[in-house]
């Protein structure tokens, strides 16, 4: 079988939402047979220098749900261009925020890239921002389940 798929998640500091929907994702991808496995960055992660590996909050909703960290001691790590062309899939975690900085950093693919509303701490708390980024997380795999479905099926035919 081939190598899976990757979804690259950014967020401002790599530190809360964009690491929540990395962990969330490969539970749910290991979960559902989905070969596509997640990794994420962070367009400026010096400004969560000294606070620690990852949010509290992030820790806290995925022990909630049964998902238990193996990397969670890893700092937060800096998107490069790298990481964008290696990627299949690139979602950045709010249009508003990202995009901008998007354009600064990699203009290339500032509109390239998808873009969700899933607010930081300064703008909703985490017990609300965290839910809107599991909707998001689990229509995304979703999705990605019809499509490795029907390639699937069309695969089959195509042997046949």
């Amino acid at each position: 079988m081939s190598l899976p798929k990757t979804v690259l998640f950014i967020c401002t500091g790599n530190y809360y939402r964009s690491r929540f929907a990395e962990y969330l994702f490969n539970a749910l991808a290991v979960e559902q047979k989905l070969h596509w496995r997640a990794t994420s960055r962070g367009l400026k992660t010096q400004m969560v220098d000294g606070q620690g590996p990852i949010s509290k909050f992030t820790i806290e909703r995925l022990a909630a749900r049964h998902i238990h960290l193996e990397e969670a001691s890893r700092s937060p790590i800096q998107l490069t261009e790298n990481d964008l062309v290696c990627a299949d899939l690139v979602i950045a975690m709010k249009d508003a925020e990202h995009r901008a900085m998007m354009k600064e950093q990699f203009p290339f693919w500032a509109d390239a890239i998808n873009y969700w509303n899933i607010d930081d701490l300064d703008c909703k708390p985490a017990e609300e921002a965290l839910p809107d980024c599991e909707v998001c997380v689990e229509t995304l795999v979703q999705g990605l389940l019809v499509e490795q479905k029907s390639n699937a099926r069309r695969r089959i035919k195509m042997a046949a």
